[in-house]
């Protein structure tokens, strides 16, 4: 009886797609992976970020953040300390003042990987002492794992860890999940899921609550 040859035809489908899976998996690659296609999405513009043109009974967003901020109140995550990547402790509440672009992320999270390359662009162009950005990671791996991340990747802004209680203000149902903060601390702006940050409306909208 003659013996069949081996062949790669003979391979069901499903089995190549699940041996690369678990290749990808088992080193570690499946996140980045997956990024780059959730990448190729946000590059299709279906998946901007939505910030408002105003907020209600007001003409612009600079006048509706001044309105909504007239009466003094607690700042959005007053009190969370956090630390950088050199363990430096940083407190959030020293950022009243400036507009702050939260974005709560992981290092083992696709769609967070995958948005951050345009968010470390739209960093680079409004970046100033008047905007501040806070890229706080909620891996648990530790300072050395993230900062091997950034440091890989090439990022350039500043990235943090928690260091206390996560505030409740801050909380999600998903991750990635980023906060436009006013300078009076309260939230402007909450954007739950991958999005691209990189476009003129963010920018316009972010400089527009700088303080003149």
């Amino acid at each position: 009886m003659a013996k069949k040859k081996f062949s790669f035809k003979n391979i069901p489908g499903w089995t190549i797609v699940l041996a690369v899976f678990g290749i990808l998996y088992l080193t570690g690659l499946h996140t980045e992976a997956i990024g780059q296609v959730q990448r190729l999405l946000l590059a299709t513009g279906i998946r901007n970020a939505d910030v408002p043109d105003t907020l209600p009974g007001s003409a612009s967003a600079a006048e509706a953040v001044k309105e909504s901020t007239a009466i003094p109140a607690k700042m959005a995550g007053a009190g969370f300390k956090m630390v950088d990547l050199d363990g430096k402790a940083v407190s959030f509440e020293g950022l009243k003042g400036k507009v702050i672009f939260l974005n709560i992320w992981a290092t083992w999270c696709p769609p967070c990987v995958a948005e951050m390359p345009n968010i470390h662009s739209l960093y680079k162009k409004v970046n100033s002492d008047d905007i501040a950005f806070v890229m706080l990671s909620v891996d648990e791996g530790g300072l050395e794992k993230v900062r091997k991340f950034v440091e890989k990747k090439g990022f350039t802004f500043p990235v943090y860890m928690p260091a206390s209680q996560f505030p409740k203000e801050f909380y999600s149902n998903a991750i990635p999940t980023t906060f436009i903060i006013s300078p009076e601390g309260k939230i402007v702006a909450k954007q739950e899921g991958m999005a691209d940050y990189d476009t003129k409306e963010v920018q316009d909208f972010l400089q527009s609550m700088v303080k003149k």
